[in-house]
């Protein structure tokens, strides 16, 4: 089957056809994301979209699996930098990580953790993988200092029947060999911090918070105090 004429010559189209569906994502929202406005914009014909995403849909999946690997590959230059620190000051460091990331990232964010996108779900086997993997250096760290035996375990309640077999699923599937505490606290922590960022991102900090960043350092300092000796 003929390869459709594009109305113009773009280098590497595909990275194109994504970078302005970010740019109509800002601007828009992602509900109305339009595979032939972006044509538009590109100033190519609509087929010539559909050879690299046949549907709204697979451009979304990509777009979902690309904003995990920009949001993994922040997580792990942060750990780069604190390469030699101590466990304790990675942990903070990387929630601080987290929260530049989504302030420089807010379509990407609000993409893979706000509002559905209306009609459309994730496939599994496309994005779960990256989704576990933005998470790992979060989980490695706090397998760190579980090691080095400076968990407050005993701050935690007994683990309960139902939650186990939860526990030990995500376990078989990330591997590595984490303690299901590990990924028990990798969860609790990232959701206090995701919490304090959505409500930024969201502009739902009460008017007289000015500076939210000091909000979120306290919170990550307390992280440390009530779960790392």
């Amino acid at each position: 089957m003929a390869r459709p004429t594009l109305k113009k010559q773009i280098p590497n189209l595909q990275e194109a056809i994504k970078e302005t569906a970010w740019k109509q994502i800002a601007e828009l929202g992602a509900a109305v994301l339009s595979l032939r406005a972006i044509a538009r914009e590109l100033n190519i014909t609509a087929p010539a979209i559909y050879n690299y995403f046949p549907s709204r849909d697979d451009l979304v999946t990509a777009l979902i699996v690309d904003a995990f690997t920009s949001l993994t590959e922040s997580q792990k230059s942060a750990l780069e930098a604190g390469k030699g620190n101590d466990a304790a000051e990675n942990l903070i460091s990387l929630g601080i990580a987290y929260r530049s990331w989504a302030a420089t990232y807010p379509q990407r964010y609000q993409l893979i953790f706000g509002t559905p996108i209306p009609n459309y779900e994730a496939p599994d086997d496309a994005t779960l993988q990256p989704a576990a993997w933005a998470l790992m250096p979060l989980i490695q760290v706090i397998q760190t200092l579980f090691v080095e035996g400076r968990l407050r375990l005993e701050s935690l309640d007994s683990i309960s029947k139902k939650l186990k077999p939860m526990l030990e699923n995500w376990k078989a599937f990330v591997g590595g060999g984490f303690d299901i505490e590990v990924l028990y606290l990798a969860f609790i922590v990232w959701s206090r911090v995701h919490g304090l960022v959505m409500l930024e991102l969201g502009h739902q900090i009460p008017a007289f918070v000015t500076d939210p960043g000091e909000v979120f350092n306290r919170e990550a300092s307390s992280i440390r105090l009530q779960y790392v000796k």
